[in-house]
């Protein structure tokens, strides 16, 4: 993959997790904070609890921080895949954001 190829698809990963979360808030309650900085986004649920999301372009990784630990991702062409072959990043982020929000949440577009 190229840094070009790489850049692409992240960035439609964050794109996604942003609209995700701005669909969430609109038609919920649901009060999740989501920022963005450079290649970077943090969401910040009502009890102060944070996912970190983040781009690391030299090793073509998308790095995912949780209180459950962290998760390294690449792309396989079709999906983000875990470095140590623990799943999918969407169901690795959704299982954590529902654990630690409390409750069902989706975030697959």
């Amino acid at each position: 993959m190229t840094d070009s190829e790489f850049m692409d698809q992240a960035e439609s990963l964050l794109q996604q997790l942003e609209t995700a979360c701005d669909r969430l808030n609109e038609q919920s309650d649901i009060d999740i904070d989501n920022q963005r900085v450079g290649g970077m986004v943090t969401l910040t649920f009502p009890n102060r609890s944070q996912l970190i999301v983040n781009l690391q372009k030299p090793l073509h990784e998308v790095w995912l921080a949780a209180q459950s630990g962290g998760y390294h991702f690449r792309f396989d062409g079709t999906a983000w895949q875990d470095t140590k072959g623990q799943g999918e990043f969407w169901q690795q982020f959704t299982s954590d954001a529902q654990r630690q929000f409390g409750g069902p949440l989706i975030f697959k577009l």
